[in-house]
């Protein structure tokens, strides 16, 4: 694809902003070197629905732990997904240890550079293809995340509203990557969403391509990229249920592997259901026989489709036993939670219960 003059420009002037504006981060490489494509797909999976901020003692831990993508692939899943609690998005944990496993056995532990080579990785979209294309092989290709589509949809005044834009905004941004430092560029456009071009109250006087944003000009930046109205998320009820023993211990089990936070932790509840919730009903679905007592107040989340809101019953076990009744059941004294892959919905559950 034949770049333009105004491309080259943009290039130019965005680089060179780069080179003195650029953030230090963990998974970034000094200048003039490569960061290991090890290290750019872990973070850019890390860095998925999550922030820079939280991304960052995560991404030290991991590597501390896993060094190489051998390491990783060799580690149980269980030791994974415990790591990873606290990240949310939780297949993102299982599909970063099948990926790993698939590296090691598919490719004798080498990245492939190929966009169709990545894309057959479990968890690998479009986007972290391109990503470590360009920042860990230095090739010409184009990572859009939401901070890249908010810089294009800016930069030429895309108006149509988001997702429809998706098409126009990814062949612009295609036009634009350079020849050569393709993941030096890829960077800078991150960083510049990321620290100038924000989602509200771009700072556009010391953007490097102010001159020629199309957004500014119009007096419309702050407004763009537009977005088609999302549907209300619906309300999903439960009621969770803490038995503990006397010295404290809760008793966790494993949820299904596939789905909704698949093979981490829990603790036990009844169904989530829209609507009404039955207290009478929920506590026929209690994981064992006891003097379950409905706690005052309950536990609010939210996941990407729906939001959740459980009530919380607590009983101690009269027997050691009753953990033999619930399949994949463990004893877990609260010293030893953070060893869990316990999602932050159930910590939350157990926060709640203990101070109640």
């Amino acid at each position: 694809m034949a770049i333009t003059h105004a491309a080259k420009t943009h290039a130019t002037l965005l680089l060179d902003w780069y080179d003195r504006h650029h953030r230090t981060l963990p998974w970034r490489a000094p200048a003039g070197q490569r960061t290991p494509p090890y290290l750019v797909w872990l973070s850019e999976i890390m860095l998925q629905q999550t922030t820079v901020a939280t991304v960052g003692d995560y991404f030290h831990r991991f590597v501390k732990r896993w060094p190489t993508v051998e390491a990783l692939a060799a580690a149980p899943l269980d030791d994974v997904l415990s790591a990873w609690a606290g990240l949310g998005y939780y297949a993102r944990a299982r599909n970063l240890h099948a990926c790993a496993q698939a590296v090691v056995e598919t490719h004798d532990g080498k990245f492939p550079e190929d966009e169709a080579g990545l894309l057959a990785l479990p968890g690998i979209g479009r986007y972290t293809a391109a990503a470590i294309q360009a920042i860990a092989f230095d090739k010409r290709a184009s990572a859009v995340d939401g901070n890249v589509e908010r810089v294009i949809a800016r930069l030429y005044a895309i108006e149509t509203p988001l997702p429809d834009a998706k098409i126009e905004i990814a062949a612009r941004a295609a036009e634009l990557v350079p020849d050569r430092r393709a993941g030096d560029y890829a960077q800078a456009m991150m960083d510049l969403g990321a620290t100038v071009c924000a989602p509200r109250g771009a700072r556009c006087v010391i953007c490097p391509l102010m001159l020629g944003c199309r957004g500014r000009l119009q007096g419309i930046a702050d407004e763009l990229p537009r977005r088609a109205p999302k549907a209300e998320k619906p309300t999903r009820r439960g009621l969770a249920f803490v038995l503990m023993r006397k010295d404290g211990a809760v008793l966790l089990r494993k949820r299904p592997a596939k789905g909704l936070l698949g093979g981490m932790d829990e603790v036990p509840s009844s169904a989530w259901r829209e609507g009404k919730l039955s207290l009478a009903e929920a506590l026929k679905e209690a994981p064992v026989p006891a003097n379950w007592k409905v706690l005052d107040g309950g536990v609010r989340h939210t996941f990407t489709h729906f939001h959740l809101e459980l009530a919380v019953a607590r009983a101690i076990a009269t027997t050691s036993g009753l953990a033999k009744l619930a399949p994949g059941a463990a004893w877990v004294t609260v010293d030893k939670m953070t060893e869990r892959a316990l999602p932050t919905v159930m910590r939350k559950i157990i926060a709640h219960a203990v101070r109640a």
